[in-house]
């Protein structure tokens, strides 16, 4: 499986970051459960945004204040995260990480990251 982060290096204070993760070549045996945000920043260290199940709930980090929203199409094959109104303290290592089932095991890809910066 290949998860590839997507979105602005660079996005503005006060606007709204959109990033999107894409998944493929996933084995056909494999079961969806979930994926996630996780961003890691100097300052934070690893930090949980939020994410999706195979039933469609949502869950996010409350710490964000309603200011995340996360998004998949129907065929759970792109995930994006949505993060308004962004503060310098928003810069930080976005991945994208996908929870399968497969083999007989519960596996956790991550995807590579994408660097986002917030310009004042």
């Amino acid at each position: 499986i290949q998860l590839q982060e997507s979105g602005p290096g660079v996005v503005e204070e006060s606007q709204t970051l959109t990033l999107t993760c894409s998944a493929s070549g996933e084995s056909a045996s494999a079961v969806y459960k979930s994926w996630n945000w996780i961003r890691l920043s100097p300052t934070k260290g690893p930090e949980w945004m939020g994410g999706t199940d195979v039933s469609n709930r949502k869950y996010y980090n409350p710490t964000h204040n309603n200011r995340a929203s996360i998004t998949t199409d129907t065929a759970h094959r792109q995930l994006t995260l949505r993060l308004n109104s962004v503060t310098p303290e928003d810069a930080a290592l976005y991945y994208c990480s996908r929870y399968l089932y497969l083999r007989n095991s519960y596996v956790l890809f991550l995807g590579r990251g994408i660097q986002v910066s917030v310009s004042s």
